[in-house]
């Protein structure tokens, strides 16, 4: 006997709605046990994970600032996803986003006069050097079939140690007393706080419209029908007359574009300097943000919003449980997992039928 996946003839909207909600219960009772097991009251664990997160004016604010970043970049990542591209190096994007844009801010520290356009200079430098980064692995895939994979994947630690030397280098504070960083931004190149004396600023603004200029992209112009297309199925796209090369080319661009931003909105908003780590691991969660919104940019943003109230809740929960931080991204890479096996179950029967190994059947 074996199990075969048979594809459903009529995907069920319910189930389609109903799957990732289920996914999330599942991996909460998954982690109730886990804490248990370290001795701690599930109860009292969820209490702090998801609840307490949503009741103090800052702790949403923080969830906000963290989701900001992750929806950015995940939207970026799902133009790549959407066509069967691997753009695995949204975390060096970011960084070298954020080291651009921080250099804008640093060679115009000081300067007097109109100082207007130099947030918008810094925002654009770091887009478009987050969008030239990733046509690295783009040109190598078109050019020479190269895995776009692992070159964008190593080029994570050439665009960190890009961002160290230059800190502790050439962008170093000479008045820092030989700390690694550079000179702290003027007001001029930081992007404003949204509320007099909080913490949330307009990053959080740029993110949502991006995530809205992206679901009308994909859903209403021609462009977004390609990305469909190709991913879905890449010889129907051939005949259609959609490039490969030009379509891989667009998509890493954007993908690139939208986490060098994000590392500019993260520079620019809640850091305000060059420092030698400037990210906590935003590209490659974005990836499991991308997933968990089923590559759709609205989808992204409430998973981009889940995945920062697990990380301000794992964080309370290491102070006040006492509860290690890793088991706090175990949970989101369960939930993941989770969540695609709930997507599999919602196109697929799963029978048992006679046989061999188990495949998947033809209809």
């Amino acid at each position: 006997m074996r199990l075969d996946l048979v594809p459903r003839t009529r995907r069920s909207p319910v189930l389609d709605i109903l799957s990732p909600a289920l996914a999330f219960v599942a991996a909460v009772l998954i982690g109730g046990l886990a804490v248990a097991a370290l001795g701690v009251s599930p109860g009292e664990a969820f209490v702090t994970y998801f609840v307490t997160p949503l009741s103090e004016v800052w702790s949403l604010q923080e969830i906000a600032l963290k989701a900001a970043p992750l929806a950015l970049i995940a939207t970026g990542l799902a133009f790549c996803y959407r066509a069967n591209l691997w753009n695995i190096g949204a975390e060096g994007q970011f960084v070298i986003g954020g080291l651009a844009g921080g250099w804008v801010g640093v060679a115009t520290h000081g300067m007097g006069g109109f100082t207007l356009w130099i947030l918008p200079a810094m925002l654009v430098a770091g887009t478009l050097a987050g969008a030239a980064y990733a046509m690295i692995p783009a040109v190598l895939k078109v050019r020479l079939g190269v895995s776009e994979i692992l070159t964008s994947l190593m080029l994570v630690y050439v665009a960190q140690l890009l961002l160290d030397y230059m800190v502790r280098g050439p962008l170093r504070d000479p008045a820092g007393y030989n700390f690694p960083q550079s000179v702290g931004f003027d007001p001029a190149a930081r992007l404003p706080y949204l509320m007099e004396g909080e913490t949330l600023h307009a990053g959080v603004v740029i993110a949502f419209l991006a995530v809205v200029l992206a679901t009308v992209v994909l859903a209403r112009t021609l462009f977004g029908f390609e990305v469909r297309v190709v991913g879905a199925s890449p010889r129907a796209a051939r005949f259609a007359g959609f490039s490969d090369a030009r379509l891989t080319l667009a998509v890493f661009a954007i993908s690139g574009g939208a986490a060098g931003l994000a590392g500019i909105v993260e520079v620019a908003g809640k850091i305000g300097q060059l420092q030698p780590e400037i990210s906590p691991g935003y590209g490659f969660t974005a990836i499991i943000v991308a997933f968990l919104g089923r590559l759709s940019p609205p989808g992204i943003l409430i998973a981009a919003i889940v995945i920062a109230l697990t990380t301000i809740g794992g964080e309370g929960a290491q102070i006040d449980l006492k509860l290690p931080l890793d088991l706090t991204r175990a949970f989101q890479g369960l939930l993941l997992g989770l969540v695609l096996g709930a997507d599999v179950f919602a196109g697929y029967h799963v029978r048992l039928v006679p046989g061999g190994p188990s495949g998947r059947t033809a209809s």
